[in-house]
């Protein structure tokens, strides 16, 4: 659990200095977001962007998610969610049902939820047998290595809120009409589960976590100060990216 941490944020921001920071970071991202898909610079398009998110229920994935992708153009970035595996996939390889949403060159793909749904949601509640799963995490790395070896920037992160936090957002949207659709039996049965979760979450973050995939735990009790870190470390990682590809970032600005 020393990789989890705490779950509220590590500086106090006003919402006003997120706000005003979060907007200086998206504008970053759009002009790298250019100069990775070829449209400014020197129009050589850059490598595959796959940015990544697990976290629990009701951690703010898609207020992340919505932040770090309003200020691109549509055509240029494409958000992919995964639930359970239908039948048909199940037929397949884990891993099979997530290669045709990967980025190409010049190209970004957000996950919501991704292959680690084995060593998580698959082994806490047996729908991977404890062969399967333990050997996900070798099956997950070498997968990994493939991608960002060929060039790919990947970006992980695990969307982190406290207990007593997310039971106060469970009721919230319990109580209100318009948001109680994202409150379900299984996010309460999860919930019951945590310490189950908990223990897979740090075996995740210790095995998976790798020199060109690194995982990224974001305090999530502030939303606020979530979605600014996830927008801020994008734009830092896509930039040390560009810089070790030989690209002149400062062509973004």
């Amino acid at each position: 659990m020393s990789r989890l941490g705490s779950a509220a944020p590590p500086v106090e921001l006003s919402k006003k200095q997120a706000k005003e920071r979060l907007e200086t970071a998206q504008q970053r991202l759009l002009r790298l977001r250019l100069l990775l898909g070829g449209q400014i610079g020197n129009k050589k398009i850059g490598p595959p962007l796959c940015v990544l998110f697990e976290g629990w229920d009701a951690s703010g994935k898609g207020g992340a998610i919505k932040r770090l992708v309003a200020p691109l153009d549509p055509r240029h970035v494409r958000v992919s969610q995964f639930a359970a595996p239908t039948y048909d996939e199940k037929r397949h390889h884990f891993l099979w049902r997530f290669w045709p949403k990967l980025p190409g060159w010049g190209g970004m793909t957000v996950l919501d939820r991704s292959w680690y749904g084995r060593v998580l949601v698959e082994r806490v509640e047996g729908f991977a047998t404890t062969k399967q799963w333990t050997r996900a995490y070798d099956e997950i790395a070498e997968f990994e290595r493939t991608l960002t070896a060929e060039g790919a920037i990947l970006i992980k992160f695990w969307m982190h809120v406290s207990e007593d936090e997310q039971l106060r957002r469970f009721e919230d949207r319990a109580g209100d009409p318009l948001r109680r659709w994202k409150l379900t039996d299984e996010d309460w049965r999860n919930r019951d589960r945590r310490a189950d979760y908990e223990v897979a979450v740090a075996e995740m973050l210790d095995k998976t976590d790798r020199p060109k995939a690194r995982w990224h735990v974001i305090a999530g009790d502030d939303k606020h100060y979530a979605r600014l870190a996830v927008v801020e470390r994008v734009g830092k990682t896509v930039e040390k990216a560009l810089t070790r590809h030989g690209y002149n970032i400062h062509d973004a600005d």
